[in-house]
């Protein structure tokens, strides 16, 4: 009797594990050390855990399988060893103590994405949330500037008996930019997965701690980094900003679509029109509508998603943002006043960002990182 690898593994294909009734080759369970010594063969068997109640029943299947399928005179019993897997470590999850992950996102730059992203970071903190603030905007980092900390430098702090990132805090908010690594004068030249994973980095690698909101200024368009962001956090939802400009709108339709695709299917919590209407600063109640009327509320409608602002064209909002100071931060104290519509607008739209949140967590499952191919 001649006896050779893959005559015990035909016999083998006989034995079903009772777990599933497949076979034990389906299964992957058979190592691949089977041993040959004239009439003697042995080999292993590979079960998930210790505690599997199959064990002895699969090994005295595999004995009988060998005996009835081969020759009752091959030596088999006794002579297979039993192995379990490795168990798959569990990845730790990112961002524990944070409550809600809301991206601020838009179909195209300039429309004022970054502004909207500090003002309502700062609002939400002035209402007493904790709130951290990720300038995800690989290729073009604002948010150091909009804070007044183009020169702070990072540190690191030691927690749970490792060393973290420390987010800048300005302004009641932690915040965190690739523009503190990188030269604020130079362009920065790196390919996709450079980028995405250096934004890993600013979010796995940073103490961030208990957090309300966890507010991302996303790059425009739609990109390898909104597809690193969905695969690495469980996003609660996206704010798209756009501005009523029939191009700016069409770019935007492109953004809610990528985030409503089946692949991706992250909810849209609502629209942001900004530079919606021009409002002289002695003039206060007058609206000159420069780039259109009401074009990202038509675009709600269109996408049944709530219009979340509209935020007036200002100069102060652009000017106390170059100079560190963004709105929300120079009216904090005058919240709801008149003669700060900017203001107003932010901490409006802090709360409807709120509420939507809210009905949002009421109404959907939990969020995951999103699986893509």
């Amino acid at each position: 009797m001649t006896l050779y690898p893959n005559l015990i593994l035909d016999a083998l294909k006989n034995v079903k594990y009772p777990g599933n009734g497949k076979s034990l080759a389906e299964n992957d369970m058979i190592e691949d050390d089977i041993r040959i010594d004239g009439n003697k063969v042995s080999f292993s068997l590979i079960f998930d855990r210790p505690t599997d109640p199959f064990i002895r029943s699969v090994v005295r299947a595999a004995e009988a399988a060998v005996n009835t399928y081969i020759s009752p005179e091959v030596e088999i019993k006794g002579n297979i060893a039993v192995k379990y897997r490795k168990p798959i470590e569990e990845k730790p999850e990112l961002l524990p103590g944070v409550k809600n992950i809301v991206g601020i996102s838009s179909g195209k730059g300039g429309v004022g994405k970054s502004t909207v992203a500090a003002n309502v970071a700062i609002s939400l903190a002035s209402m007493g949330y904790k709130v951290g603030l990720l300038d995800a905007d690989i290729f073009g980092p604002s948010m150091p500037k909009m804070f007044g900390v183009e020169d702070e430098q990072l540190y690191m702090v030691k927690k749970d008996g490792r060393d973290w990132i420390e987010p800048v805090e300005k302004y009641g908010v932690k915040m965190l930019s690739i523009g503190f690594v990188v030269d604020k004068n130079s362009p920065v030249l790196w390919r996709g997965g450079m980028a995405s994973n250096a934004l890993k980095q600013l979010i796995g690698d940073a103490w961030w701690g208990d957090l309300d909101y966890f507010l991302i200024d996303m790059p425009p368009g739609t990109s390898d980094i909104h597809l690193t962001l969905v695969q690495t956090l469980p996003i609660t939802g996206v704010v798209v900003v756009s501005t009523p400009q029939e191009v700016a709108l069409a770019d935007a339709r492109k953004g809610i679509a990528m985030f409503r695709s089946d692949k991706v299917n992250v909810p849209i919590l609502g629209l942001v029109e900004n530079m919606a209407w021009f409002t002289p600063a002695p003039h206060p109640a007058e609206k000159y509508y420069i780039f259109g009327n009401g074009g990202a509320g038509r675009l709600a409608e269109e996408f049944n998603v709530p219009l979340l602002a509209q935020i007036p064209l200002v100069a102060d909002i652009c000017s106390d943002a170059d100079m560190g100071s963004p709105s929300a931060v120079a009216a904090s104290e005058e919240v709801g006043s008149n003669d700060n519509p900017e203001a107003s607008a932010f901490q409006a739209l802090a709360q409807r960002i709120v509420e939507a949140c809210e009905e949002r967590n009421a109404t959907l499952p939990p969020t995951s990182p999103v699986a893509m191919s």
